[in-house]
C-alpha cells in the first residue's frame, strides 16, 4: 500500500521521492528519502556516500561496459567489513535493493542497479600485504590485479590471475578465474587459503577449509551468491623470472591452417609454463578479421622462440615479441579491453584439435556481423590454449566451480555504439556460443571425439549473459541450493546465479541463427574463402597437419547445418 507524505511516498516501509516520471530521472537527487540517506550516513564510519547531486557520482556508476550502466539512488564507497555490514543491515530494514561492485568489469549487469544502492569496494578496500616468509598474500575485496601483480613482484612472487590486470580480484575469484598461470598452477581458487566474508544477516565471517568449510566450498566458484567477500589470502607461487610475450597479428587468408596446427600442437606439448589466446578479431589497421596471437612463455627467450618457431617464421601482418616483468604480463591485452563503449562477454567451450573449417566459419560470422551492424569492429572471438592438467587434478566437486575439464575457453565479445542494437548483438554473442556446442556434438557424431556438450560447462565469468545456473554448476548446484538456503535463505545476493528452484533462468542461448557461414566455407563467396580456393586451400585437403578429425566435406558441412537448423 502506498501513502502520500507531500513530495514522498511511503511504499511498504520505504520512504522514496515521488516523481512524475516513473524512472529516475537525471536532475531527481535520489529514488531513496533523504532523511534515510542521511540515517545511513550517521551509521557509517569513514564510508564515502554519494547521491546523485553528489560530486563524482558520474563516474561512480561508470562501468566497462556502457550497456549496464544504471543510475544508482546511493552509491558507498565502503571502507569495512563493519560498514558493509551496516549497509546490508540497511537496505534489508527498508526493503531497499542492492549491489556490491569490485572491478566493474561485468558485462552481465549485476554490479549496476536503478534507483537502488551500490556497495562499491573499489576505492577504499585496496591494500595488499605480502608475507614473502609464507609466500602468502592478504588482498583486499576492492583490489584489482594490477594491484597485486604490482605488490607480490616486489618480492619475486606471483599469483594466478586474470589475462586483463584492470579485472577485480573479488570477482574473478569469486568465479574461478583462469589466467596465464593456470597451466602450471591451476585456478585461483584453487590458490585462495581464506576469506573474510559478510554474508546476507550482517555477520561477519572467516571460512577455510577449517573454518566454515562449507560456506568456503561455496565461495570458490560462487561466491557472488553467497556474500561480499572484503579479504582474500592467497598462496602464492615463486616468480622471479621475467617471462616471454608478445602478439602476432595474422592474414588468415594466408596462414590460417599454420596457425591452427601450431595452437593444437601447442595443446598437446605445453608442460603448463606456455600458453596462448588466439582473438577472431579487426586491428584498428586492418579491415576485414584477423587472427590475434597473444602468446605466453614462462622461461627464457631463447627457448620461447624454439617453442613458439612455427608462429614466428609465419609472414605476418604485425609482429611484437621480447620478454617482460611478469608483473606487466597481464596488461598485454588491456588495450582490447578497455573501459567504456557498448560490448557484452559470453563464454563457451571449445576441444583440440580445433577444427581450421570450423574457425573460418567463425571469422566469416564476423565479417558479416560488420555488415549487418555499424561500429562492431573491435568484436572479437578469443580462444584460449592452455594446458587442463594442473586444474583437472581437483576433482569438480572439490569446490563449487565445476568448469574443469580437458576443453579450452572461448569469449565472445561484441562491442557496438547504438543501444538500439542491444538486443541483437546479445543474441549474436549466443548464437557463437552455441555454435561451438554444436561443433563438438557435432565432432562426436562425426569423428567419435570422447567429450559431448554434456560433460562441458560454461566458464561463468565469461558469461555476461547469465546462462542457467545448471550449466555453470553441473552437478554441484544441487549442494549450492542446500548451502543457498543455509547462508540466504532470503536470497538477499540475488544478481547472479539462481539457486532456488522458484527462480528460473531468463537465458536464451538455446536461440540460434543459422546462416550462410554455417555452410562449408568455399561454398560462399569471403574473399578469405576466395584466397584459401585459390591456392592455400589445397594443403587443408592433404591432412591439415596435426588436425586429427579430418576436413569437412560439402555433404559433412551439411549435416552439421541440419543440426543447427534442429537443436533449441
Amino acid at each position: 500500500m502506498a501513502i502520500s507524505q507531500g513530495n514522498s511516498i511511503q511504499v511498504e516501509g520505504l520512504l522514496v521521492k515521488e516523481f512524475k516520471d516513473s524512472s529516475l530521472s537525471r536532475e531527481s537527487s535520489s529514488w531513496i528519502d533523504d532523511s534515510l540517506v542521511q540515517e545511513l550516513r550517521n551509521a557509517l564510519g569513514n564510508s564515502t556516500v554519494l547521491t546523485p547531486e553528489s560530486e563524482g557520482y558520474q563516474a561512480s556508476i561508470k562501468r566497462w561496459s556502457d550497456a549496464i550502466e544504471k543510475r544508482a539512488g546511493v552509491v558507498v564507497f565502503v571502507e569495512s567489513a563493519q560498514d558493509i555490514s551496516t549497509c546490508i543491515n540497511w537496505c534489508r530494514q527498508y526493503l531497499i535493493d542492492f549491489v556490491v561492485c569490485g572491478g566493474k568489469h561485468s558485462s552481465s549487469g549485476a554490479s549496476s542497479i536503478e534507483g537502488g544502492l551500490v556497495i562499491d569496494l573499489s576505492s577504499k578496500l585496496r591494500e595488499v600485504k605480502v608475507d614473502p616468509d609464507t609466500k602468502t598474500l592478504r588482498v583486499q575485496g576492492g583490489c584489482i590485479w594490477k594491484d597485486v601483480d604490482e605488490a607480490a613482484g616486489k618480492y619475486g612472487l606471483a599469483m594466478v590471475g586474470g589475462t586483463v590486470n584492470h579485472t577485480g580480484v573479488g570477482g574473478l575469484t569469486l568465479g574461478g578465474g583462469y589466467g596465464w598461470l593456470s597451466g602450471r598452477h591451476g585456478l585461483t581458487v584453487d590458490c585462495l587459503l581464506e576469506v573474510e566474508i559478510v554474508l546476507a544477516d550482517g555477520s561477519i565471517k572467516i571460512a577455510s577449509e577449517n573454518e566454515n568449510p562449507d560456506l568456503f566450498w561455496a565461495v570458490r566458484g560462487a561466491g557472488h551468491s553467497f556474500g561480499v567477500v572484503t579479504e582474500f589470502r592467497f598462496q602464492a607461487h615463486d616468480q622471479k623470472n621475467e617471462v616471454w610475450s608478445g602478439q602476432i597479428v595474422f592474414d588468415p587468408a594466408e596462414n590460417l591452417v599454420p596457425i591452427i596446427d601450431f595452437a593444437n600442437h601447442l595443446a598437446k606439448v605445453t608442460d603448463g609454463d606456455s600458453g596462448m589466446a588466439m582473438a577472431l578479431a579487426t586491428p584498428p589497421f586492418m579491415d576485414s578479421p584477423a587472427i590475434i596471437a597473444t602468446l605466453f612463455y614462462n622461461g627464457p627467450q631463447e627457448e620461447a622462440e624454439s617453442l613458439y618457431k612455427p608462429l614466428l617464421i609465419l609472414n605476418a601482418v604485425k609482429k611484437m615479441t621480447g620478454m617482460r616483468p611478469y608483473s606487466t604480463m597481464n596488461s598485454i591485452l588491456n588495450f582490447a579491453v578497455e573501459y567504456g563503449g557498448r560490448k557484452c562477454t559470453k563464454g563457451a567451450s571449445a576441444i583440440t584439435p580445433l577444427n581450421p573449417n570450423f574457425v573460418q566459419n567463425l571469422l566469416l560470422d564476423i565479417a558479416l556481423f560488420h555488415k549487418s551492424i555499424p561500429n562492431v569492429k573491435k568484436t572479437m572471438v578469443n580462444i584460449e590454449i592452455f594446458n587442463p592438467n594442473k586444474w583437472c587434478e581437483v576433482p569438480r566437486d572439490a569446490t563449487s566451480f565445476y568448469n574443469r575439464g580437458r576443453y579450452q575457453n572461448v569469449v565472445i565479445a561484441p562491442y557496438w555504439e547504438d543501444p538500439q542494437h542491444d538486443t541483437t548483438c546479445r543474441l549474436w554473442a549466443r548464437n557463437i556460443a552455441k555454435k561451438f556446442r554444436i561443433e563438438i556434438d557435432w565432432r562426436s557424431k562425426m569423428f567419435g571425439d570422447a567429450m559431448s556438450t554434456q560433460e562441458i560447462g560454461e566458464y561463468g565469468n565469461y558469461d555476461g549473459l547469465r546462462a542457467d545456473s545448471h550449466v555453470i554448476f553441473g552437478s554441484n548446484y544441487n549442494r549450492l541450493v542446500v548451502l543457498k538456503e543455509e547462508y540466504d535463505p532470503d536470497d538477499v545476493f540475488n544478481k547472479d546465479y539462481a539457486f532456488r528452484n522458484s527462480q528460473i533462468s531468463t537465458d536464451t542461448s538455446d536461440t540460434i541463427i543459422p546462416n550462410k557461414t554455417d555452410l562449408h566455407p568455399l561454398q560462399n563467396g569471403s574473399a578469405v574463402a576466395a584466397k584459401m580456393e585459390n591456392g592455400s586451400d589445397k594443403a587443408n585437403t592433404n591432412g591439415m597437419g596435426s588436425y586429427e578429425g579430418g576436413i569437412p566435406t560439402p555433404e559433412s558441412m551439411q549435416d552439421r547445418s541440419e543440426m543447427i537448423d534442429t537443436v533449441g
